[in-house]
């Protein structure tokens, strides 16, 4: 029986789940779990990446002790963040974090000779202010002309460990600098932010061997035998390919049905699989994106802020509560007593999560939540209103109905919030696996060591092994409150220009 170990590290935490497949199923065991997240430090909001480091192979250790000799091993972190590495080897310095305020105002300052439309047509990306491309354009010029190599943040520590470098592509895209057509970064946006093509690590896709974790790190550590495998190493990517859904067909339903995601975690990425991009005027004009994704798709999709809002709140609440208390609370408050845009720039990385909800409330005069379980209930009722908005548009840009949503990571847990999905978009939702991040990361790799034939057989294994929820659409139980809320949204960009 082989051993997998996903490294799955997000904004705020990150851990070491083993995977295995017995009699048929594919198991999984949390080994090891670590906090993870950004501190100021010279002046910027910083990733500690020493300490991801260390808390891989603390993790490792464990495996070891559990009787493990010989492993594979997968890493996907968040998107767009990067490492500066010198022609020593080592980095430059500790990366900054996406949530950092040097790009504010970056897109328009690079988009004043360079049309949005132009930059759009060449990647497929959404703008984005913490984007790859903002990032490097407001990069110190000095450090960048000291860079050998610049690594995003998954391929980083896979470098650590093995001492071999690459780009992945599903998380180069998120870059937006890599061109649709040609399949290479783009010269001409390379150019604008002062990089070279040499100074990325060659391109690899999912499923590529990097090699074995070097010799020096088990003098240090006592770990097993780690071959690491570069799987789809941004996160929803990993998340998309542990979603129990093929092309033309969906787990419970009948052949030909259209499914869309809903990765549901400290961001929310909702969208579909396609085989081509979708990067038209349409497509364009509402902010999708088209990520690569793990062989040969593209993961057309929308950015949302997600459930960073939720996890802000709780942690201003004294981390009194579980997530779950707190759905039960919100469970216990009337739904829609206001429209917030939750995709508000305000929401990025306020000092005060709950004060700028409230300020947000009280400056478009409505009522404003006060107890946990109303500031809840509001956050939910309105992720839920921003899903079914975007499942509209992405019906009208696709040209067909999406009829089920499969809803993965920790928010399919949220069953208030799923259910309200449900009957705003008037669809089916499947919710998990919770774990789709971990699942889609060793599926990568049992796909590369032959363990399992190809996605479509993955993605049967992960139908059979997981429990999956089922929510269907409650007719007319809200009226016309999507339609309230589009014409809030549509007021409020009106005010704003």
């Amino acid at each position: 029986m082989k051993s997998y170990i996903a490294v799955d590290i997000g904004a705020s935490s990150g851990r070491l789940m083993l995977g295995q497949q017995k009699r048929g199923q594919l198991t999984l065991k949390e080994v090891h779990r670590f906090s993870n997240g950004f501190a100021m430090k010279d002046g910027h909001d910083r990733w500690d990446v020493d300490h991801l480091i260390h808390e891989i192979f603390k993790g490792l250790e464990k495996v070891k002790k559990m009787g493990i000799k010989d492993v594979e091993l997968g890493i996907d972190t968040w998107a767009v963040d990067y490492v500066l590495v010198g022609e020593n080897g080592h980095k430059l310095e500790d990366p900054i974090s996406y949530r950092d305020k040097r790009t504010h105002n970056a897109i328009q300052q690079l988009t004043s000779d360079l049309p949005k439309e132009y930059i759009y047509e060449k990647t497929g990306i959404q703008f984005q202010d913490f984007n790859t491309l903002y990032q490097l354009y407001k990069e110190n010029h000095d450090l960048l002309a000291k860079t050998d190599k610049i690594m995003m943040m998954p391929d980083y520590l896979g470098y650590v460990l093995t001492g071999n470098a690459v780009t992945e592509i599903t998380n180069a895209s998120t870059t937006q600098m890599l061109n649709l057509r040609v399949g290479l970064f783009d010269k001409d946006l390379l150019g604008k932010v002062n990089v070279s093509q040499d100074q990325f690590p060659r391109l690899v896709e999912s499923g590529s061997v990097l090699g074995n974790v070097s010799h020096k790190w088990h003098t240090q550590y006592d770990i097993p035998e780690v071959e690491v495998v570069t799987v789809a190493t941004h996160d929803t990517a990993s998340a998309v390919v542990g979603t129990p859904g093929e092309g033309d067909r969906w787990a419970f339903l009948s052949s030909g049905t259209r499914w869309a995601f809903l990765s549901s975690g400290t961001w929310s990425l909702l969208g579909t699989e396609l085989n081509v991009p979708e990067n038209g005027l349409q497509a364009f004009h509402e902010n999708y994106t088209n990520e690569w994704g793990a062989y040969g798709t593209y993961r057309f999709l929308k950015n949302i802020m997600g459930l960073w809002v939720a996890q802000c709140v709780r942690h201003e609440l004294g981390d009194q509560y579980s997530f779950g208390e707190l759905a039960d609370l919100a469970q216990q408050v009337r739904p829609f007593q206001q429209f917030i845009d939750i995709n508000d720039e305000r929401f990025t990385n306020p000092e005060n999560m709950i004060k700028e909800l409230q300020d947000y409330c009280r400056e478009t005069k409505q009522t404003i939540p006060e107890t946990p379980g109303e500031l809840f209930q509001a956050i939910y009722s309105n992720l839920s209103l921003f899903y079914a908005n975007e499942l509209n548009k992405l019906d009208r840009i696709l040209g067909y109905h999406i009829d089920t949503l499969n809803i993965v990571g920790g928010g399919s847990n949220v069953a208030l919030m799923n259910q309200l999905t449900s009957t705003l978009a008037n669809i089916k939702v499947v919710a998990g696996p919770s774990e789709a991040t971990a699942v889609g990361n060793i599926m990568v790799q049992m796909i590369t060591s032959d363990e399992v034939e190809n996605i479509g057989a993955g993605r049967r294994l992960i139908e059979t092994s997981f429990d999956l929820k089922r929510y269907l659409p409650e007719t007319n139980k809200y009226g016309d409150i999507l339609k309230e809320y589009q014409r809030f949204l549509t007021n409020k960009s009106k005010e704003m220009v």
